[in-house]
């Protein structure tokens, strides 16, 4: 008897045993999205198991297993034991139809999106991580001005041209994190690049999706790790400048786990006077795979910035002493310093293969000062705010229907106040003394958003996509300045903003598609360009809107050789938001007219050779646009039918990248710019100019225990003279002349190492 009760005790352990299965999922590596159909071989080169629409898998035997897909890279992984496993897979940049994209609201795949969508890989900026304008000045229809490390503009197909100091009409986001203030102003230049995974830009109105961004979204997907590996890697670059650069990262990854740890220190004298730059950031990105059903992200980042500032100088100087700084900043050695934190925590649930929810909280923080030679501006902002959506598949007249609702709410309050600046007053190597209180301000700026998202598949090849956008928003102005009679408070409302869009994609082959799109966008005027000269409100400006018309194509070609993509786009923008300035670095805002944006993108990504020991890969990006004021009136001056002002009429990009197998590689890059028109008059005109950037390295095997990365580069070869930025319809006061030009960099070099250790 007792020996038959021990028979029955160990047969009913070994049932669940001998049935317990090793399960996991498969995902990108970039962004974590499922991938189905990847096959999963054995030891013997044998297919046992599939990925099923979910990335889900299970297998029966422990051991070392091969996963693979057409458009990504093999991984090899072994799986000894019955926790859940991720297996992560890194697409291949050059196989559209495996693409997925973040910023699209399904995470879709590229071939599947009726809209112009320029994708940069980690590959593209992995060693030249110091400023984030060459590698956004790579891609078509987008251009980054930067006059110095705090001093930058982006414009996305000429929208944005006409903020002087700053990138507006564009969102961005840091992951879920937005980098775009209440007002409308963004900021990309703070987030260390070697955290970045990606970038996704988003080119023509995104507002169906995120509300106020009438020419675009850039997205910056950090990098979150990789799982089951855990690494340690130091890099120092220097260069040309005084620049030095100290790089410390850590990833730490188990089986469901994976998380990127970064901090960087980046010093540099800068080419001009009154230019230098301290920056540190720590930066945190990890993943989270709590089973099957539920993932979490966290994503953290500290920065820390003290930058001096030339500012932009005459054409005297930017001929023959590129190098000086604007006379009064240099002598109140106007600055910027201020800290700056984020944190965001997302979370998706898949409650079954037809509904996922995905939720997002969010907030950052600023504190700052700015040191001008007509005051000191302090300024802390704080802000809040949340994003969710619920994905839904269905049937709809017997077709497959894939729909989505959600909203967003975003509020932050900034608290500023100005003060006199009495740097005349005291000794010239004393620089800025803050004195009285100027004005004392606390703007609370808010918006929501409601959307609605949907693709309808007419047919195996084609596919309608139709959303809408409802955006509220809305901002308070209180004077806390009461050493005069005067209140300018305020608040103000703006009308609740309906934005629609439609779009159609059809697949000729697998690997050709085409697509037609039809949206509307809006920005909304920052707070400043609502205020009048006296700081009262006013109530009478309103945000820009516009309809874009778009057509494009992409595809991969010529033997998998070729990858292309064009798009040719009309948008017409009405009530144009001008800056009309009225004193020294003053400025108002004014709806003056409408404006036309008519354009051509093509992109061209061709491998000249391509074998398992040796790759040369040449790539194309050109831009040509016809961007010009249809109704334009500047109080007294009508500039109906002149350019659109600050925006390159043409530019082309063309690189040649080359490795092998046995850790050689380089690539070369040619830049040409077009003129751009430097005032509304078109009176004058930016000299057209082409840069030369070349990189040559060695690295070792990433399997190795010790990785080498060793690298030299060098910017502006030919020591071509131009401007990196331009301060358009810029104002000549008293004897001075009109400071329009930031000087860019003369040739100048790079070099660095980077040494990696896997435990």
């Amino acid at each position: 008897m007792k020996n038959s009760i021990l028979y029955l005790f160990f047969f009913f352990m070994a049932v669940p045993s001998s049935a317990q299965k090793l399960t996991g999922k498969v995902v990108d590596a970039e962004n974590s999205i499922e991938i189905s159909d990847v096959s999963i071989l054995n030891s013997d080169n044998v297919t046992v198991a599939v990925s099923d629409e979910k990335g889900l898998f299970t297998l029966t035997k422990t051991g070392i297993y091969t996963f693979k897909k057409t458009g990504f890279s093999s991984a090899k992984m072994l799986i000894d034991n019955f926790n859940f496993h991720i297996v992560a897979l890194q697409a291949l940049p050059e196989n559209l139809s495996e693409i997925q994209i973040v910023g699209n609201n399904f995470k879709s795949k590229l071939n599947k999106i009726p809209a112009s969508i320029t994708v940069i890989s980690n590959t593209d900026f992995a060693n030249n991580t110091v400023n984030i304008a060459n590698v956004i000045n790579k891609a078509p229809g987008i251009f980054m001005f930067s006059g110095t490390q705090t001093t930058n503009r982006i414009t996305i197909r000429g929208i944005g041209s006409r903020n002087l100091y700053g990138t507006s009409k564009i969102k961005v986001y840091f992951d879920d994190i937005p980098l775009t203030n209440g007002s409308g102003e963004s900021s990309i230049e703070d987030i260390e690049m070697t955290a970045l995974g990606s970038i996704e830009i988003l080119k023509g109105p995104s507002s169906s999706i995120y509300g106020s961004g009438l020419g675009g979204t850039i997205q910056l997907i950090p990098n979150k790790g990789l799982f089951d590996k855990t690494t340690l890697k130091s890099g120092y670059t220097f260069g040309s400048f005084g620049l030095q650069k100290h790089l410390l990262q850590a990833n730490l990854g188990n089986q469901t786990n994976a998380a990127n740890l970064i901090y960087a220190n980046t010093k540099s004298d800068g080419f001009r006077d009154n230019n230098k730059t301290d920056k540190q950031s720590f930066t945190l990105a990890s993943n989270h795979f709590l089973n099957d059903k539920n993932n979490l992200t966290v994503i953290a980042s500290h920065i820390d910035v003290k930058s001096f500032i030339p500012s932009s100088i005459d054409e005297n100087n930017f001929i023959n002493n590129p190098e000086a700084a604007a006379s009064n900043w240099e002598r109140a050695k106007g600055f910027e310093d201020y800290k700056k934190s984020l944190l965001g925590v997302s979370w998706k649930h898949n409650y079954n293969s037809d509904v996922k929810l995905y939720t997002s909280i969010f907030s950052s923080f600023f504190d700052g000062v700015e040191a001008r030679p007509f005051s000191i501006l302090k300024d802390k902002t704080s802000a809040f705010g949340f994003r969710s959506k619920l994905e839904m598949k269905d049937q709809l007249f017997g077709k497959s229907f894939q729909w989505m609702v959600g909203g967003e709410l975003f509020n932050d309050v900034k608290k500023y106040k100005t003060l006199e600046n009495l740097y005349l007053e005291y000794p010239i190597e004393t620089g800025s003394v803050a004195g009285e209180t100027l004005s004392d301000f606390k703007e609370n700026r808010g918006y929501f958003n409601l959307f609605f998202d949907s693709n309808l598949l007419l047919s195996e090849n084609t596919q309608v996509s139709l959303g809408v956008n409802l955006n509220q928003t809305s901002f308070i102005l209180t004077d806390k300045f009461n050493s005069d009679t005067v209140d300018f408070s305020g608040k103000y409302h703006f009308k609740a903003i309906l934005s629609p869009k439609i779009g159609i994609t059809h697949q000729f082959t697998k690997k050709v598609m085409v697509y037609a799109t039809i949206n509307h966008g809006f920005s909304t005027p920052t707070l400043e360009e609502t205020l009048l000269p006296n700081n009262r409100l006013n109530n009478n400006i309103k945000p820009e809107k516009g309809w874009n018309f778009e057509i494009g194509s992409r595809g991969l070609v010529f033997n998998n050789k070729l990858t292309y993509d064009v798009a040719f786009y009309q948008m017409n923008v009405k009530d144009l938001l001008v800056a009309k300035r009225v004193g020294e670095d003053e400025y108002v805002g004014v709806n003056a007219g409408k404006t036309s944006y008519t354009g051509l993108e093509i992109t061209g990504n061709y491998f000249l050779i391509k074998t398992g020991i040796f790759n040369v890969k040449h790539s194309n990006n050109l831009s040509l646009n016809n961007f010009k004021f249809k109704e334009f009136t500047d109080f007294d001056n009508d500039y109906s039918g002149n350019k659109l002002t600050g925006v390159p009429n043409f530019t082309l990009n063309s690189s040649l990248k080359i490795e092998n197998n046995i850790g050689f590689y380089g690539s070369a890059d040619f830049n040409y710019v077009g003129k751009t028109p430097m005032r509304d008059d078109n009176s004058i005109f930016s000299k057209k100019y082409h840069l030369v950037n070349g990189v040559i390295g060695f690295k070792t095997s990433e399997e190795k225990k010790i990785s080498l990365d060793l690298f030299v580069g060098l910017n502006n070869i030919l020591n071509e003279k131009y401007a990196s930025m331009l301060l358009i319809n810029a104002t000549s006061f008293g004897t001075a002349k009109p400071r329009y030009y930031y000087p860019g960099e003369p040739v100048n070099y790079y070099a660095g190492i980077n040494l990696k250790y896997h435990f």
